[in-house]
């Protein structure tokens, strides 16, 4: 073989290592499109997911805010009818109050028209005893 032959030679083989080199370049630069593709994808389904995320803790807030509104209302029943309570026990201390006094004084009348009675009783009997 010629010189000019092996150089051809050689140079063929380097055209054909090339190519291949070139052929692999294009598939590696094809995967790496395809990864990139797919990264894409999950950064999109990321997004969703904190989107997502996003309107339960949205939701989440509200509830809250729901919970201390009833929270607060709950109070303000409580405090009301405490108070209502508060002031009908009050009422009844003072009406019992007064019908405790009313059953002092009514006891003092009745003790009062007992000894009058008795007095009249023992009067009767004297006077009953001297006509006979």
């Amino acid at each position: 073989m010629d010189n000019q032959t092996l150089l051809q030679e050689i140079l063929k083989a380097f055209q054909l290592y090339g190519e291949r080199m070139d052929k692999r370049f294009e598939q590696i630069d094809k995967r790496f499109l395809q990864i990139d593709n797919r990264f894409q994808q999950i950064d999109v389904r990321f997004q969703q997911i904190d989107k997502r995320f996003q309107q339960v803790d949205n939701r989440f807030q509200q509830i809250d805010k729901r919970f201390e509104q009833m929270d607060s209302k709950m109070d303000k029943i409580k405090n009301e009818l405490e108070d209502k309570i508060e002031i009908g026990f009050n009422r009844l201390n003072k009406k019992i109050d007064g019908q405790q006094e009313e059953i002092a004084d009514l006891k003092e009348t009745t003790n009062f028209l007992l000894s009058k009675a008795a007095k009249h009783e023992k009067k009767l009997q004297q006077l009953s005893e001297h006509h006979t």
